[in-house]
């Protein structure tokens, strides 16, 4: 089955062809990252108007590129929720329409589905049940996956995504946007307990976090030797603050496996291409003789692949949707 995905969500704009779920015939990305770093971060209205620019050619770029035309696709994916709300009704309202002139069914996809999905991409072999870990720009949640579309979330960030997080600690630090990879690389050499930084902490759910603690710490210590005139440790501040990010992560991912019996365990999102989070993950893995899957690093990002298989799931489980798909800035999980 060949399922046309697309992916609209933030700032990339995304298309590709999955056939059943676990074969990537086509994936293509464009990304507006370039005109956002200017900004410091995504601008809304401009990430609107460019996947509106990008869409028609990149889909067809992804026909051609999987050797297809419409005629030979059997189902259209759509990422219809959770982000941009002006972004993801560029990718649902295109999406709809090709389904509808294609007389295609049409498949709405969870935008955190489809990064679990990328590990079936990577991961051939792979099948529920197994807990997930989920980091991204956006997400930071602990999912227990029992199927392919059943998914709980056992825990989750209160406020601040990891991914988020890296963003506003590598602007404060002066790096580029996405600050993800600046602070991995600049971590790199660094020592991890060069500076005392807070972990997550949150009552009322021991695998629940919190980072806006994490965050405004690195805010105000850079702020103070600013202000003071001192110069810091940049690569050991990339460091500890990575080492507060994965000391806040992985613990609660080993308590989840213990709590809900898992032997198998993934990561996926963006920050899932973080060094420091996915070493630590191995180790703890494992030291505890858990089965570690982790995605290729280029399926961590936003791409289209991770919809078509997350689709093609959706699609035998017949959640369909009509022409009347509407977009939706935030969706829980579970909802599909």
């Amino acid at each position: 089955m060949n399922i046309l995905a697309f992916e609209s969500s933030c700032d990339e704009t995304a298309a590709a062809v999955v056939r059943d779920g676990r074969v990537i015939l086509s994936n293509c990305v464009a990304s507006s990252v370039d005109i956002h770093a200017l900004y410091g971060g995504v601008v809304p209205e401009i990430a609107s108007r460019k996947h509106v620019e990008a869409i028609v050619p990149l889909a067809q770029q992804a026909l051609d590129e999987a050797g297809l035309t419409l005629d030979g696709v059997d189902a259209v994916a759509v990422t219809y929720a959770p982000g941009l709300i002006g972004a993801v009704l560029v990718g649902v309202n295109f999406a709809k329409a090709v389904a509808f002139a294609a007389k295609k069914p049409l498949v709405p996809v969870h935008h955190v589905r489809g990064h679990i999905a990328a590990l079936y991409l990577t991961h051939p072999t792979l099948e529920p049940p197994f807990l997930c870990l989920c980091v991204s720009g956006g997400t930071t949640a602990i999912v227990h996956v029992r199927d392919y579309t059943a998914m709980d979330v056992l825990g989750a960030t209160r406020d601040d995504a990891a991914g988020e997080c890296f963003d506003k600690a590598a602007r404060v630090l002066g790096l580029p946007y996405p600050g993800g990879k600046p602070m991995d690389d600049l971590a790199q050499g660094g020592d991890d307990h060069a500076y005392a930084l807070p972990l997550a902490h949150v009552e009322g759910n021991a695998l629940d976090l919190s980072f806006s603690g994490l965050k405004t710490a690195v805010v105000n210590l850079v702020h103070n030797a600013a202000q003071k005139g001192e110069a810091l440790d940049l690569p050991g501040l990339a460091a500890s603050f990575g080492r507060a990010v994965s000391d806040s992560l992985v613990p609660r991912v080993m308590a989840a496996a213990e709590q809900t019996g898992c032997r198998r365990v993934a990561m996926a999102g963006g920050v899932a291409a973080n060094r420091r989070v996915r070493g630590d993950l191995e180790t703890a893995c494992g030291a505890r003789g858990l089965q570690l899957f982790l995605p290729t690093l280029s399926l961590c990002g936003d791409n289209a692949a991770m919809v078509g298989a997350q689709g093609y799931y959706e699609f035998l489980a017949g959640n369909l949707a009509r022409t009347d798909l509407n977009a939706y800035a935030t969706r829980e999980l579970s909802q599909g």
